[in-house]
């Protein structure tokens, strides 16, 4: 054929090869995953459980967000009535001080995302005969406290997550990336797998959550330089934080902090592993954390302990 390269014809030829390969590329996939698109039966059902445990997750994080922005009893009689505790003189009945609109918004639009995803997991949990967990008890202020305090080797013992935008956006650093690597441990063990099914909608907040994550480690970056508290810039205030959550995880590195590149002279918005893929926890790593202590009952965020099977 003697058509010019750059002529439409050469170039609708081209688009219908690619197309071809595309379709072909898709059918390979289909193939490729039809067995996954049926509820699995070689394992016994816990989907109930893992979606109970995920609940707990949210209902900290539905918490911080809404006390954040003010909007606290927008969660009071959901679930139940357990308290809710915040540093002194705080109620989360008023909104902290947002230096700027955006980050203001931002955590107004968390909150709200947050509070969906407690009303969502409780509709999916009942729609398959499950019973939704109580809300537990919640700390969303001492334990933010303990948290840095512990990641700083005590040189930060009055951390506030709500005095300032840079501390609002540590105490959401410190809570969304654990979310995120609990939704993708928990991912293998979820049995139904059909389209619009348990593992859909998981994968759909996951991706929300990392969504919040992503826009909250950019923000942190952009302030990398700041101080965060005497001796500590936001920068190493992440990391002590990052190494704070491996410590207690368990063995292996499945944490990062905003300035942990692979590769120097990059930034690290987004923690992975070599291969780029985000980094996996099982619920016992994510309690560690979260209770502040390895292989505790209770604690930290979940003074009682959090509510369900998986604890």
């Amino acid at each position: 054929m003697n058509t010019p390269q750059g002529s439409s014809e050469s170039l609708t030829s081209r688009r219908q090869v690619l197309r071809g390969l595309g379709l072909a590329g898709v059918g390979v996939a289909l193939t490729a995953c039809a067995p996954s698109l049926t509820p699995r039966q070689d394992k016994p059902n816990m989907d109930v459980a893992i979606l109970n445990f995920a609940l707990n997750l949210e209902y900290l994080e539905t918490a911080f967000y809404l006390a954040a922005t003010g909007r606290l009893a927008e969660l009071r009689g959901l679930g139940g009535d357990a308290p809710i505790t915040l540093l002194a003189g705080q109620t989360g009945l008023s909104p902290m001080t947002f230096q700027t609109d955006s980050i203001r918004d931002f955590a107004n639009e968390l909150a709200s995302n947050e509070l969906t995803h407690v009303r969502f997991l409780i509709a999916t949990i009942t729609a398959l005969g499950g019973t939704p967990i109580p809300r537990p008890a919640l700390d969303a202020g001492p334990a933010f406290q303990a948290a840095v305090a512990a990641a700083t080797g005590g040189k930060v013992t009055d951390f506030n997550p709500f005095a300032n935008e840079v501390s609002f956006l540590l105490a959401s650093h410190t809570l969304e990336d654990v979310g995120i690597t609990a939704y993708k441990g928990a991912s293998p063990l979820i049995r139904d797998r059909k389209p619009g099914g348990v593992l859909e909608q998981a994968a759909g907040i996951l991706a929300v959550e990392a969504y919040h994550m992503g826009s909250t480690r950019y923000q942190l970056y952009k302030r990398r330089a700041l101080e965060a508290a005497p001796g500590f810039t936001v920068a190493a205030m992440s990391q002590a934080i990052s190494d704070l959550r491996d410590q207690l995880d368990g063995p292996g590195d499945k944490d990062q902090g905003i300035a942990q590149p692979i590769r120097p002279g990059e930034s690290n918005i987004v923690p992975a592993d070599a291969n780029g893929v985000a980094f996996s926890r099982l619920p016992r790593e994510v309690l560690n954390i979260v209770y502040q202590k390895p292989d505790a009952t209770a604690g930290g965020f979940f003074p009682n302990g959090v509510n369900g099977t998986l604890k």
